[in-house]
């Protein structure tokens, strides 16, 4: 009877380890399991939100087809479109937004000047040429003496029209005008041109619909978005070669840095973006390219002052 006791009790401490052992290895199963199903809910990590404002056309439909690649780069691009020149900055300036994309580099330069923004140019994208549209008239020749020639109110747009009817012969302008030309700069205007600045950029189309003015200048994206085509429309073009106009992305000084806005310059000077908008606008808007594309680097002279120190 002992015998088969003991022999009981050695049974039943069997079961019971054996037991245990099930209880642990169920245990680290199930603790393997969760951290697995850890690991597989573990959330992907969120893109990077970036706010641009931008002008309708061309910058907005060139931001939205950049979009997609932009995503691709761990970036949702969120696109605030405005129909003028002034908004944009402040905005910028308060905080709205994280980049602008609308103005040409003198355009830039003399807002900061103005205003005491604290932007930088983070790089080009593109340049619009700007056009000269007429309703009764032909080329800049058929132009008769006295025509009155319609341009924008924004005074760094002056130059670059002053310039291109130099280039066309039709005025001369005071040496060393350059870029900052005004109306005030022309020396020479055989045809005795009448030049009307009192109509903002954006109502230009309708002042050349409406018949007014026997040329009108426009600039391109505002052409673009009235329907006209800067090459077919025109009776004159601003030549895209050496032009200073380049539209920029602007970014506060804080963020001239920031990986979101080093990947958004990347991707609008991609090949898919430059392919896209020679395609799209066949030649009223045009990629920046090389020099153009690239913010402007400060020029070294600590050689130069070198030898000159050297010389005294």
């Amino acid at each position: 009877m002992k015998h088969w006791l003991q022999l009981l009790a050695a049974l039943i401490l069997i079961l019971l380890l054996a037991a245990c052992g099930a209880g642990e290895d169920s245990e680290e199963q199930e603790s393997g399991d969760t951290g697995n199903n850890e690991e597989e809910a573990a959330p992907e990590e969120e893109n990077a939100e970036l706010v641009v404002g931008a002008s309708n056309v061309p910058h907005a439909e060139i931001l939205e087809f950049a979009s997609d690649k932009l995503a691709e780069e761990g970036i949702d691009l969120e696109i605030e479109t405005f129909n003028d020149y002034i908004v944009p900055n402040q905005a910028l300036a308060e905080g709205e937004l994280d980049a602008n994309y609308f103005q040409h580099i003198p355009y830039f330069e003399g807002q900061v000047e103005e205003n005491d923004y604290d932007f930088v140019n983070a790089g080009g994208v593109h340049i619009e040429p700007i056009g000269v549209y007429s309703q009764e008239y032909d080329s800049l020749d058929d132009l008769p003496e006295g025509a009155e020639i319609i341009m924008s109110s924004s005074v760094a747009d002056h130059g670059r029209i002053l310039m291109m009817l130099e280039d066309e012969g039709l005025i001369t302008l005071k040496e060393g005008a350059g870029i900052n030309a005004t109306i005030e700069d022309v020396e020479e205007n055989p045809k005795d041109l009448q030049f009307r600045d009192d109509v903002e950029a954006a109502t230009l189309p309708q002042a050349y619909q409406n018949g007014e003015g026997d040329a009108v200048l426009i600039n391109s994206n505002y052409a673009l978005d009235a329907g006209l085509s800067p090459r077919e429309d025109t009776i004159a073009i601003e030549d895209e070669e050496n032009n200073p106009y380049v539209n920029i992305i602007a970014v506060r000084s804080e963020d001239e840095d920031k990986e979101e806005i080093e990947t958004l310059l990347d991707v609008l000077h991609s090949k898919e973006v430059t392919e896209f908008i020679e395609e799209e606008y066949d030649g009223a808007v045009v990629p920046a390219t090389g020099e153009g594309a690239e913010v402007p680097a400060e020029e070294d002279t600590s050689a130069e002052e070198d030898e000159e120190n050297n010389e005294e």
